[in-house]
């Protein structure tokens, strides 16, 4: 009976002591992680903007790092949801090294139909809740977060239909000149063409044109709309402007005209 007690406590003993050498070690191997990021890059495809992130982490501790997990969350100021990204990595092997891009995808045409359309014209800041996650030596969960603020600059800033003016045609039309101009305050190129309808203060199409855009990120536009309106139609009321770019289509945009 006294061996067995003796030997359950020497059980216990070296029991306490793996958990403790298991702890040191694990708890230095972390502290050898090497994570680093490098600069943002962007791209656009079918609708959706993605921000790039490429990320390296090199595993110097003594144990296997599963399911690394990035996650970010971009939200607008009054709380509505812009994006939902996370980036899985499955195993990083103990003295291994990982190369790996966390994409950041914004879809312009659910912003569009989402209650998020000021953001084609007007700038913000969008509040991002970005996390870290891992299980370290397949047992240990690790997990940190950090909130930022990400500047958002407006596709269609400054979006502008000047006085219009009105010059002789011929018998039936007459040309209206509307100066237009916006500012693309984005970090993408906005390409594509604005459809562009008069109507009249009888709630009346009476002209219309379309023009073509390319706008590089951060420069203006502008142009004047020639519009040929028929002499019969009642005074000028409003232009609807239809965007149809590259990464989101959007209108009517109602603007009043006189």
């Amino acid at each position: 009976m006294r061996q067995a007690i003796r030997a359950l406590g020497w059980a216990i003993y070296i029991l306490w002591l793996v958990i403790i050498v298991f702890t040191v070690t694990a708890v230095y191997s972390a502290f050898q992680l090497g994570l680093d990021f490098d600069d943002l890059q962007t791209s656009t495809s079918e609708g959706t903007v993605t921000l790039l992130l490429p990320f390296s982490l090199e595993n110097n501790g003594f144990y296997d790092i599963y399911d690394l997990n990035i996650t970010t969350i971009l939200k607008e100021s009054n709380g509505a949801l812009v994006s939902n990204s996370s980036t899985v990595v499955p195993l990083i092997s103990s003295g291994n090294k990982i190369n790996a891009t966390h994409n950041i995808s914004i879809s312009l045409e659910n912003m569009t139909s989402a209650g998020l359309s000021r953001l084609l014209f007007y700038d913000t800041d969008l509040d991002m809740e970005m996390s870290f996650a891992l299980r370290y030596a397949g047992v240990i969960p690790l997990k940190i977060g950090r909130n930022f603020t990400m500047p958002w600059g407006a596709p269609l800033g400054n979006l502008t239909i000047g006085d219009v003016a009105v010059n002789p045609y011929n018998s039936t039309h007459v040309r209206a000149i509307l100066p237009f101009s916006f500012e693309n305050h984005s970090f993408f190129s906005l390409n594509g063409a604005v459809r562009t309808e008069i109507i009249n203060t009888l709630d009346q199409q009476v002209g219309g044109t379309t023009t073509l855009i390319n706008v590089p990120p951060q420069s203006g536009y502008s142009t004047q709309f020639m519009v040929l309106v028929s002499v019969s139609g009642s005074g000028f009321k409003e232009a609807r402007l239809y965007f149809d770019t590259s990464v989101f289509s959007y209108g009517p945009v109602v603007m009043p005209i006189g």
